[in-house]
């Protein structure tokens, strides 16, 4: 039971912590991650899927959502063509260094874990 309150003390601090992170960022958390993976290269949207833990499904909504917010844009695949990969565009460049920037405060348990 200790374990399961653990949890539940944890997905709430997630929960409040996207709240802030939506209003501040105009972002939802998702978006902020694939933001994040993009970061230091190029990605295809298995990897993406891969990276935050998403089926493909819903991470094709989230890229569509992205990229309708001008933060990511679509590159073709130098060695095959009919391969799509993402990347970071100016606009999603500056929205990830406003997040890395960001004063969202972590409450328990997610303070503890990232430092």
């Amino acid at each position: 039971m200790k374990r399961l309150c653990a949890l539940r003390d944890l997905c709430r601090a997630i929960g409040d912590y996207e709240q802030e992170f939506h209003k501040f960022h105009e972002i939802s958390l998702n978006e902020g991650m694939v933001l994040c993976s993009l970061k230091e290269k190029r990605l295809s949207s298995g990897e993406i899927a891969k990276q935050i833990n998403l089926t493909c499904s819903n991470t094709s909504k989230l890229i569509r959502a992205i990229e309708d917010k001008g933060l990511i844009e679509r590159v073709m695949g130098e060695e095959d063509r009919r391969q799509m990969y993402f990347s970071l565009t100016l606009q999603g460049l500056e929205k990830l260094g406003a997040i890395e920037n960001d004063n969202i405060p972590l409450e328990e348990p997610l303070k503890s874990l990232i430092k």
